[in-house]
């Protein structure tokens, strides 16, 4: 569905398990992350009024996300760590097209945005199918649902705002350029890492 040109070694998977806790609390900033940037779209586009609500949605989705990871922390009596750096994240920031016109920067943000709920989703899949802890299990499945209908709003909003064609080819840089990225990842104790 995401076409990403690199998957997650499932071993990954494993390194998780070992560092649930440090994975858990990566994981509530990272939705609190998601939030914050769903709010900084809406600023760019108070003109399209469905948009705005959709995004509204996305984010009020993102902040209960990190309230459940949080709960799940707090049941597990384990400690919520501070809000960690995501240099995967900072490296697709890079990729993000500076100059241009309003527009195009919208829907690079788009771009940048369903790509990070595809490889979120991507991740989730790894630990649903590797992961032996049940209740993580079941939890990660239906983040993962819930990431890819974030990655299609995204996506499609990007398509919306812009010539299809014109947005399918900045897509393909996308997938190439996060290509690269990724490859530097994979080994942490990181939603992305």
């Amino acid at each position: 569905m995401f076409k990403l040109k690199l998957p997650t070694d499932p071993r990954w998977a494993n390194i998780a398990e070992e560092n649930i806790e440090e994975i858990l609390t990566d994981h509530a900033w990272c939705e609190q992350k998601a939030a914050t940037n769903a709010i900084g779209l809406i600023t760019m586009l108070p003109e399209y009024p469905e948009m705005v609500t959709e995004l509204l949605a996305i984010a009020q989705e993102e902040l209960e996300h990190f309230g459940q990871v949080h709960e799940i922390i707090k049941k597990r009596g384990y400690t919520f760590g501070r809000t960690r750096k995501d240099d995967y994240v900072n490296e697709l920031v890079q990729f993000i097209q500076k100059g241009g016109n309003r527009d195009d920067l919208i829907i690079d943000k788009m771009l940048f945005a369903a790509m990070i709920e595809a490889r979120s989703c991507e991740r989730f899949k790894v630990l649903t199918e590797n992961i032996k802890d049940e209740e993580l299990k079941v939890f990660y499945r239906e983040l993962m649902i819930s990431e890819a209908n974030h990655y299609t709003t995204f996506i499609g909003f990007a398509r919306q705002l812009g010539d299809e064609q014109k947005v399918n080819t900045r897509w393909e840089e996308w997938l190439e350029y996060e290509a690269k990225v990724i490859r530097s990842y994979g080994k942490g104790e990181t939603i992305h890492g």
